[in-house]
């Protein structure tokens, strides 16, 4: 066997090598992660599955920390997880990064599968109503906001029909009769002043309120950012549906296991429900059991 032949022969058994140690490094990672998650149907204390839920404000997590507190006693072991933004949750969520999210109402659940054809996230159940509200740090009334103010709104489809709505609400615009559940900027028929919309990041609003006459502020950003409630110059009150209800967000495959089941039966308690009265003044309402008004 010449050098050459015997060069040649070393080189595939490396290379063969080197790909079954990579295959089992990765079969083996694959099966650790998995290992390390846990079952969601099949868990205990001495046998814990791992829950990690997505969030998009700080605040969130004094929703989640006693039933973090009281589910590890179960087997249930929650990891709460933040976002900047609406959209990065759900991408980790149809990624099996996280088991759940908790961040978001139907209404923009509905849109964002719409938009990025995701057709298997769904609402395991509701959590809570947070208003968005109008606020201004120049004005203490809608009936100050002029001609040639600007107002600023989200900018995703859900959340700024949301706003549009708000400010119909608030007499500054009218809506076609014809916009449906979630207009657009297009749908206004008309406007009381001549202010001008100002679409952006709703993460981003809060802290544009200096430079805008008023800004429809999503409730998580607002207490984020420490704004009081009650100094919003409009509030919303009106619900027609449980569009802009809050829920928890799962893959269709791990919506019926116990895991998941129990979480949503431990967040839709009394004590949930006192932790919401007791904190925020009714600001935050229990979606679950809200009553529409006839």
């Amino acid at each position: 066997m010449n050098i050459q032949t015997l060069r040649k022969k070393i080189i595939v058994l490396v290379l063969a090598a080197a790909l079954v140690f990579s295959l089992c490094a990765c079969g083996s990672s694959a099966s650790d992660a998995a290992a390390a998650a846990g079952d969601l149907d099949n868990y205990s204390p001495e046998n814990p599955v791992t829950v990690k839920i997505g969030l998009t404000a700080a605040f969130y997590e004094d929703f989640w920390k006693p039933i973090q507190a009281d589910l590890a006693k179960e087997g249930i072991n929650i990891e709460l997880v933040q976002f900047s933004d609406y959209v990065s949750p759900d991408e980790a969520l149809e990624n099996d990064e996280l088991t759940l999210t908790a961040h978001q109402h139907h209404a923009y659940l509905k849109t964002i599968c719409e938009e990025q054809g995701w057709t298997d996230l769904v609402s395991a159940g509701d959590t809570f109503i947070i208003a968005l509200n109008l606020y201004s740090n120049q004005y203490k009334s809608v009936d100050e906001i002029k001609d040639g103010d600007r107002i600023a709104i989200p900018n995703d489809a859900s959340n700024g029909g949301r706003a549009l709505k708000l400010l119909a609400d608030a007499g500054l615009i009218t809506l076609s009769p014809d916009a449906g559940t979630n207009p657009e900027i297009k749908d206004i028929a008309s406007y009381a002043k001549q202010i001008e919309l100002v679409e952006m990041n709703a993460s981003d609003i809060a802290s544009a309120l200096d430079d805008v006459a008023a800004a429809a502020v999503n409730g998580n950003y607002a207490l984020d950012a420490g704004i009081d409630p009650d100094t919003a110059i409009w509030h919303e009150t009106k619900f027609d549906d449980d569009s802009y209800f809050c829920t928890i967000t799962v893959r269709e495959k791990n919506l019926n296991t116990k895991a998941v089941q129990r979480i949503v039966e431990r967040f839709q308690s009394d004590e949930t429900k006192k932790l919401f009265e007791s904190e925020y003044n009714g600001y935050v309402l229990s979606a679950w059991d809200y009553t529409f008004s006839s």
